[in-house]
């Protein structure tokens, strides 16, 4: 059974580890190898969004829900981040700053009962390659709403300042999708 007050308590516990990044990636592992147990606790994914189960200085938590097919532009963190998979597939590719802009390293490509970590200077964009939600665990190593992240421009690369209006215009977008998709009889 899944207990979000024992999972915050062993995130906190991570944080004193080594490597705190690869010890919450092992308890957001252990977290998402029983999904039932985690949509039992957390409800079963109805529409994308973001919900914050804990945030201070030190730890963020998110419950984060993609919608169908949805995308999300290169972006950083600026803190190490372990995510994992509890519903659906979520496809992250890769990048890196280099002298002529961002530069594509790669992707990696999860499923549920699947978690990754993310170093403290990863850029990455995520799309569900999913026709239905994709629901993820998200723990991060700080304060994931400080300012000062950065995203890119999907076309251009350019770089800007994180623009969180318009991820919850990208999150409003996804579920206008899925509402379509549901009266369309597609889910």
């Amino acid at each position: 059974m899944f207990d979000l007050d024992r999972f915050i308590e062993d995130c906190y516990a991570a944080l004193d580890e080594k490597t705190p990044d690869r010890a919450a990636q092992e308890v957001v592992a252990r977290a998402v190898a029983d999904p039932g147990a985690l949509m039992s606790a957390l409800g079963e994914p109805q529409k994308a969004g973001v919900s914050t189960l804990h945030r201070s200085d030190r730890l963020t938590v998110l419950n984060l829900v993609w919608g169908p097919e949805m995308h999300l532009m290169p972006h950083n963190h600026n803190m190490w981040a372990s995510i994992g998979i509890y519903t659906g597939a979520e496809l992250n590719t890769f990048w890196r700053r280099s002298p002529d802009g961002l530069q594509q390293l790669g992707g990696k490509e999860m499923g549920e009962k699947e978690a990754v970590w993310l170093g403290e200077t990863a850029i990455h964009s995520v799309t569900n390659p999913l026709s239905r939600l994709t629901g993820a665990l998200h723990v991060y190593g700080g304060d994931f709403f400080a300012p000062g992240r950065s995203e890119w421009d999907d076309e251009t690369l350019r770089e800007a300042p994180y623009d969180s209006e318009k991820l919850v215009r990208l999150f409003e977008e996804s579920n206008t999708r899925l509402d379509e998709l549901k009266a369309a009889g597609a889910l």
